[in-house]
């Protein structure tokens, strides 16, 4: 992937920032309009993941490849097919672990080296109100009951989904199990951009066996970010 899907606009370049602030120097962060056409192809390997899809998830998923190439390349990894596995999560090459995320309009990726993180999860949702109903399928009680007094002109419901959505590209690929939306208790605090999430199920030994995981979260140019590190 060519520099210009990271910087092609003053608005890419002020996404792009906005999402490495959220993770430390050694992840690497690639984004990506949605609409950027260069070079976003498939290698053979990828292809079957999207083989029967119509052609805006083709393409989207295609820009998440690339994307996360770029990423890999910053790390010096070579250009390698990032397949998918039987639940169509990205597998990375051996020595690294990584996320990808898609929204109308936006792609990013970021990457590490195994050897700081056992895994990353991160999201971008568009900055608006869920549809009507959903808030009751993603949140808990305690959640649902925090959020009627949540302060700010804030989009919160959509900022938990979004932070849900980071917690389980963190959970699953060191686990291989499901986690629901009501498997996850998320606690904001405001002020320090942050969430706690006390989770149904303990991480496994080999990642301490916490039944918590942190992530952060901002706001800008019309987009939702959330990122977890484990």
């Amino acid at each position: 992937m060519q520099e210009s899907c990271s910087y092609s606009s003053g608005l890419e370049r002020r996404r792009l920032r906005s999402s490495r602030q959220l993770l430390p120097s050694n992840v690497v962060v690639r984004t990506c309009p949605g609409t950027w056409n260069g070079g976003a192809e498939l290698l053979p390997t990828e292809e079957g993941a999207v083989a029967t899809a119509v052609d805006r998830r083709r393409h989207e998923f295609a820009v998440g490849r690339a994307c996360a190439r770029a990423a890999l390349s910053e790390l010096g990894v070579p250009p390698c097919p990032i397949p998918s596995g039987l639940h169509r999560e990205p597998l990375w090459p051996p020595a690294v672990v990584g996320s990808i995320t898609h929204c109308p309009g936006f792609c990013a990726a970021a990457v590490a080296f195994r050897a700081s993180y056992h895994s990353i999860g991160i999201d971008a949702e568009i900055d608006e109100a869920l549809p009507p109903g959903l808030l009751a399928y993603i949140a808990v009680d305690e959640e649902q009951s925090w959020l009627t007094g949540a302060p700010g002109d804030i989009h919160w419901d959509r900022l938990l989904f979004s932070a849900k959505e980071s917690i389980f590209k963190a959970w699953f690929p060191l686990t291989g199990a499901w986690l629901g939306f009501q498997d996850a208790m998320v606690t904001f605090t405001a002020n320090d951009h942050a969430f706690r999430a006390r989770l149904s199920r303990p991480l496994p030994h080999t990642c301490g066996g916490t039944r918590e995981l942190r992530g952060r979260f901002m706001f800008a140019d019309g987009l939702i970010f959330t990122a977890v590190l484990v």
